[in-house]
């Protein structure tokens, strides 16, 4: 399927590894032009030897600064924006609310909800003059359930969803299109240490708690990286020109988070 959006002019946060590296991969492939920013400096010297074709800032999202620049590089280097993929985020700590660490509380909120409007007031501007606009939140499962021992992720995530849906009220008669994923539980090294983690926490092992993540999804699978990039991609197109203000799960059936 041609999805008509070669020359699409994408910026993905956190997209030098993981979930953003194959959404910055999709759109290139369908040749859109993709500019993305990671904090990982190994991370972005690896995506300048494999993919040359998608340009790169180092930064940091919860850093204003940083985030400036990476959209001045990006902006110039792309020459304009039609859609921005708000894909930065923590894992966060795991554990009893009450034996959190205040500082990893903070540093969570920082990066998974605040980086997000840090890179979205700045990506506004550039998509009103766009003629196919549109903004991708990432958030989780976690936006729409509740997710014991995981608080300081969850509650940025349900964030997310509240900013995107307040955005796509505000931004409708732009004709900006405002939209977030909700992936489900989805293969990587990621996930195995946030598994580890709990496993660890609830004295149990790491196959046990994979069991017991699974046995609260219909489609006992991991979500892939690839099954969330087709989605974003789709719904940048053309062919998703009436998609907005949704939270947009990608999880298999998942009905809780263990």
């Amino acid at each position: 399927m041609d999805l008509g959006i070669r020359d699409l002019r994408v910026m993905v946060s956190a997209g030098a590894s993981g979930i953003g590296l194959e959404i910055a991969r999709s759109f290139s492939r369908e040749g859109a032009k993709v500019h993305v920013c990671d904090v990982d400096g190994e991370a972005l010297a690896r995506l300048a030897k494999s993919d040359p074709a998608i340009g790169a800032t180092r930064c940091d999202v919860a850093d204003r600064a940083q985030v400036a620049r990476f959209f001045e590089e990006g902006i110039a280097r792309l020459g304009g924006l039609d859609c921005l993929v708000n894909n930065a985020g923590i894992a966060g700590p795991t554990g009893k609310v009450e034996e959190l660490d205040p500082a990893e509380w903070d540093r969570c909120i920082a990066i998974d909800l605040t980086g997000q409007f840090n890179c979205v007031r700045l990506a506004v501007p550039h998509l009103r003059r766009s003629k196919n606009p549109s903004v991708m939140h990432v958030s989780s499962l976690a936006g729409r359930l509740g997710f014991a021992m995981r608080t300081p992720y969850a509650a940025a995530k349900w964030g997310v969803v509240g900013l995107m849906r307040s955005l796509a009220i505000e931004l409708g008669g732009d004709g900006i299109r405002v939209n977030a994923l909700l992936p489900g539980v989805v293969a990587g090294e990621r996930q195995e240490r946030v598994l580890t983690a709990k496993a660890k926490a609830r004295g149990i092992s790491f196959e046990e708690m994979e069991k017991l993540a699974f046995s609260y999804t219909s489609i006992k699978e991991y979500v892939t990286a690839q099954d969330l990039a087709n989605l974003v991609a789709f719904v940048a197109s053309p062919r998703g020109r009436m998609i907005s203000g949704q939270a947009l799960s990608v999880c298999g059936d998942t009905n809780m988070l263990g």
